[in-house]
């Protein structure tokens, strides 16, 4: 039996029994947090400013009908996302609130597969130790070996952790799972395994597609031209550093959680390079 002080994590990762939510419960226009969930999830893509402030927006009144409902305190996505792509207001209290969110998330709702990678994303990216979150992840994959996220939040995980081979197979994996879903992310994952890899030809071949799928967004642009500007390709470089900012004021980002420093430090001074020619 785990003690009162077992973290949510450990409770996640023990695979105790999730919360069986109660009776309906409803909130604007008659919804009840599922469906808030629900509308929540389909305006988050393609990935905006505005279209991430309405799904959190949502999630924030599906949260107020069940403060336990799992799924909607995972989406502390949101939360994260503001962080990455420079759009949070205060930073701090946006990483805060990711965090908090996804803790409870796994207090709530600890066998549910899509609760557990969403989670383990944030947490990974805000201080959690990434070998945890990879045990996260890992054990969604046990409940579901066919569920495509989990392989492809598997292949980002993998990547921070300095493992880029075995990120790239399954992001493959994802991809074969899901062959008609959304491009853009599964794209960028591989592209930045292949990038962590010096493998730069085909990080440049898989990044651009990745911005296709979500031209609102920030770091689908870092990685391509950090990628170009250590290949020699400045005038490129410089060119996806303006489009990153039209969308943010944030070049250069602060959380990086690479286990190795060389993985880290392969990204900034290739946009420190594409930023200076581009000044």
């Amino acid at each position: 039996m785990l003690c009162s002080t077992t973290s949510p994590v450990q409770l996640a990762l023990s695979g105790l029994g999730q919360r069986v939510p109660g009776g309906p419960q409803v909130g604007e226009l008659g919804l009840g947090a599922y469906d808030l969930y629900l509308r929540a999830l389909a305006v988050f893509y393609p990935i905006t400013k505005d279209r991430v402030a309405e799904a959190l927006r949502l999630l924030d009144q599906a949260i107020a009908i069940d403060r336990h409902y799992g799924p909607a305190l995972s989406w502390a996505i949101c939360h994260f996302r503001l962080v990455q792509d420079g759009w949070a207001e205060d930073p701090d209290t946006s990483r805060r609130n990711a965090v908090g969110l996804a803790r409870k998330a796994l207090e709530a709702a600890q066998n549910d597969q899509a609760v557990l990678v969403n989670a383990a994303l944030v947490l990974a990216h805000f201080g959690e130790d990434i070998g945890t979150m990879i045990g996260l992840v890992d054990r969604a994959l046990a409940v579901n070996p066919s569920f495509a996220r989990g392989w492809n939040i598997s292949g980002l995980l993998r990547t921070l952790a300095g493992q880029p081979d075995l990120a790239i197979e399954h992001v493959e994996t994802s991809l074969r799972l899901s062959p008609r879903e959304r491009m853009g992310v599964p794209l960028f994952a591989m592209g930045m395994a292949y990038f962590v890899e010096r493998r730069f030809d085909e990080a440049a071949a898989s990044l651009p597609l990745a911005i296709q799928d979500n031209l609102g967004s920030t770091n689908p642009y870092r990685y391509p031209a950090a990628c170009y500007a250590h290949m020699g390709r400045l005038d490129e470089a410089r060119a996806v550093v303006a489009k990153l900012r039209a969308n943010t004021p944030l070049v250069m980002l602060s959380d990086l959680p690479y286990v190795n420093p060389e993985d880290r430090e392969l990204l900034l001074p290739g946009l420190r390079l594409a930023v200076d020619e581009g000044a």
